[in-house]
């Protein structure tokens, strides 16, 4: 039975139904291939069972029948003749050569629970770790698997967690919870919903939303709002489509961000715009934030940010004086050694006009399951978890942090200390080629394990190099699952249409495992038995009962600080220490950090590094997002990599002509750790100051063996892993130097 309150979207047919001698299957798009939106997905199969087209779903309120080109494309994806089929091992001697053998799934499970248990026995449970990509609907599970294997172990690729964590944990930290901007995206009738009301303005930071759609946002609700009378400003060191069409673009330098904000924050307060009765009732440490941010006047910030004094001036004012205004910001403010006080210091613009909780402002959408703090910590004994590596190394690991810190299973690997590491889990990741920093030393170091087992759709770099045992992984089309967590307010199924042979869903390979080390955490019969346990509490559905009803949305209202909806407690105000948004963090305070927002220039960086700057004189971007591929996904389709061939390195045609360079031409990327090849592309977009280049890069044609031509095109060997925050959270993606020069 529905629980009261949640609202189903009416549909005219089934599920599934028959369209002429084509069968549709309605469905969401998570997980691999995809991106972390769960768009609502029609998937045409023929009568032999084949999937042959798909199409958006004009009845999902999510994306009201909109796809981008990487699900158009999702049949090049399924059918696609690199796609591994079926399991297979080969001999620790032959990792990096094609000698792999093939098995039966029962040969790999049971190889695989030997191996584990072994390592578990004479070395500790502390001596498997498990690694995971990003965020979409695997990770969940794979946390429960780690954890009630009894390894502390379970991390990512990404150094310092500087992926969506550093804002979650900003936002946490002084208001009690991670907002997302109100899109209407938590109500079923959407832009209809008379409780609704149109943002007057969407501040886009660091984030490119039309491309990159993260924390549960489409990106072209953007546009929808913006065509309803949304005012748009955009800060970005590239005038991007939306900076274009935007009331106020702001050309900040890489890695400045908590400079501007809190300059943008001293002009509020100087003119007396924020919202003086908001921070009256509900910000703790006020007059403290107001003296940290009043050195930072426009003048002074002008210099730092290569923003325009006057630009920063009307920023603020814009910023405080609009009915309703949301912060959409992304990956730009997370990757930066010094992303928490970054993110605290945006997060506190919002905090000191009123924008929380309100219509149109930033809001605290409901969600089924938290996958941010994983799921199945029960089963992770208390001395289990003191072993986590990096939990004595960084005090905010410690509260709320789930992660061993990846830098420090580098050394780790490296040392011994503090125990040997011997075997890994990797699922839903491409270490070498996609996230992990200095990937020379990344694949050294993961060389040494005595046992790896990988889970993936396609053969990568990173199985070639490591992989003793390799699992193959479903497509979202060839599986069930659900949609629900990362800033998700609606309940979905991911629904199979097509038959994916002896591949199996990344659950299914985690539940089948998960009760053969412990069945107590495990007790489930299928993965939809464990998909219905999940959704039972939330939404009162069973999962075969959601398949009819997706998407159902669970019940909202606005300003629940004032009726103590936001504490577990019952009392009034926001899940903090004193109820309030706290401008002066107590929970830093508790932890030794800054309680309060600050700036640190970034290094490397024109004015930390001068003599480096001499050398390497332009700033580079690392990661923008593109429109055919999802970080080191989708390069084997053949229309998505017709869109973009060749990794690019876009910069202003004065700084081509400056290093004779022009369209076309392959360059090395070069900093003072390493180097890349990249193609010249020329933009007036970009300061001459600044180039930028996507990350990701394989070249499928060149073979397995080769590791897909990473060593030349992966740009993170210009990244180091000691190119972290001191504080655990956050590294440095976005702010290197480099010099370019003719390959």
């Amino acid at each position: 039975m529905m629980n009261e309150g949640v609202t189903k979207v009416p549909h005219e047919k089934p599920f599934r139904y028959v369209e002429g001698d084509l069968t549709v299957t309605r469905g969401s798009a998570w997980s691999g291939p995809g991106c972390h939106d769960g768009c609502g997905v029609l998937m045409y199969t023929d009568a032999q069972g084949e999937l042959v087209r798909v199409e958006g779903d004009p009845e999902n309120p999510y994306n009201q029948g909109r796809l981008c080109v990487r699900c158009l494309a999702l049949t090049e994806a399924v059918n696609n003749k690199d796609r591994l089929r079926y399991p297979m091992i080969r001999k620790k001697e032959d990792r990096g050569k094609d000698a792999w053998e093939r098995i039966s799934w029962d040969e790999a499970y049971n190889l695989i629970e030997e191996k584990l248990n072994y390592y578990k026995e004479n070395f500790g449970a502390e001596s498997v770790m498990f690694w995971k990509g990003t965020g979409r609907d695997i990770a969940t599970y794979l946390s429960r698997f780690a954890w009630s294997f009894g390894s502390p172990n379970l991390t990512s690729g990404i150094n310092g967690i500087a992926c969506y964590a550093p804002r979650v944990f900003g936002c946490t930290a002084t208001s009690g919870s991670f907002w997302v901007g109100d899109y209407s995206q938590q109500f079923a009738d959407r832009y209809d919903n008379p409780n609704w009301k149109m943002p007057g303005l969407i501040v886009v930071w660091g984030n490119n939303p039309l491309i990159s759609n993260s924390d549960g946002l489409y990106g072209h609700w953007v546009v929808d709002c913006m065509k309803r009378g949304s005012k748009l400003m955009v800060i970005d060191p590239k005038c991007t489509w939306l900076a274009a069409k935007a009331e106020l673009w702001l050309q900040i330098r890489p890695g400045t961000d908590a400079a501007l904000a809190m300059s943008m924050a001293n002009v509020m307060i100087e003119e007396g715009i924020y919202d003086q009765e908001f921070v009256d009732c509900w910000c703790y440490g006020f007059e403290e934030y107001a003296e940290r941010v009043a050195p930072y006047t426009a003048e002074k910030t002008s210099g730092i940010t290569w923003v325009p004094e006057e630009d920063i001036r009307r920023a603020a004012r814009l910023f405080a004086q609009s009915e309703g205004t949301v912060l959409q910001w992304g990956v730009a403010v997370d990757q930066t050694t010094e992303a928490l006080p970054a993110c605290q210091a945006l997060s506190s613009l919002v905090m000191i006009t009123g924008n929380l909780d309100n219509p149109g402002g930033m809001i605290r959408p409901p969600e089924m399951l938290m996958y941010m703090g994983g799921w199945g910590m029960e089963f992770l004994p208390p001395e289990q978890e003191e072993k986590r590596i990096g939990i004595n190394d960084y005090s905010f690991y410690r509260t709320g942090v789930v992660n061993a810190a990846s830098r420090k299973i580098m050394e780790a690997l490296e040392t011994g200390k503090p125990y040997p590491i011997k075997a890994a889990w990797i699922q839903t990741t491409d270490l070498i080629t996609g996230t992990a920093p200095d990937p020379l030393r990344t694949k050294r170091n993961m060389e040494t394990l005595d046992f790896v087992v990988g889970v993936d759709l396609f053969m990568t770099a990173t199985m070639m190099a490591f992989a003793d045992v390799l699992l193959p992984a479903a497509a979202y089309p060839e599986r069930n699952g659900i949609r629900v967590g990362d800033g998700c307010q609606r309940g979905e199924t991911i629904n199979k249409a097509v038959d994916g042979g002896e591949c199996k869903a990344d659950m299914e390979i985690l539940l089948d495992l998960g009760k053969r080390f412990n069945p107590e955490a495990w007790p489930w019969d299928t993965v939809e038995d464990m998909y219905s346990h999940i959704l039972k509490g939330a939404t009162g559905l069973s999962f075969e009962e959601l398949q009819q009803d997706a998407p159902v949305y669970l019940p909202y209202e606005y300003y629940k600080y004032k009726t103590g909806k936001l504490r577990s407690d019952g009392n009034v105000g926001f899940n903090t220490r004193t109820g309030r948004v706290e401008l002066y963090s107590l929970w830093y305070e508790s932890l030794g950090l800054d309680p309060l927002p600050q700036f640190s220039e970034p290094t490397p960086s024109p004015y930390a590094t001068p003599e480096l700057y001499e050398e390497y004189p332009l700033i580079i971007i690392t990661g923008p997002r593109m429109w055919g591929y999802f970080h080191s996904e989708n390069r084997r389709q053949e229309h998505l990599r017709a869109i973009q061939p060749e990794p690019t390195i876009e910069m202003h045609p004065d700084t081509a002509m400056k290093y004779g360079v022009s369209d076309g031409e392959w360059v090395w990327v070069e900093g003072h750790r390493g180097r890349a090849k990249r193609v010249v592309a020329t933009t007036p977009t970009l300061d001459p100051r600044v180039v930028s280049t996507s990350h990701g890069w394989s070249h499928p044609e060149e073979g397995a063996e080769t590791l897909f031509g990473m060593e030349d095109l992966n740009i993170n060997k210009l990244i180091a892993w000691e190119d972290m925050s001191k504080i655990g959270v956050g590294a440095n993606y976005k702010t290197m130097l480099c010099k370019i020069y003719k390959v």
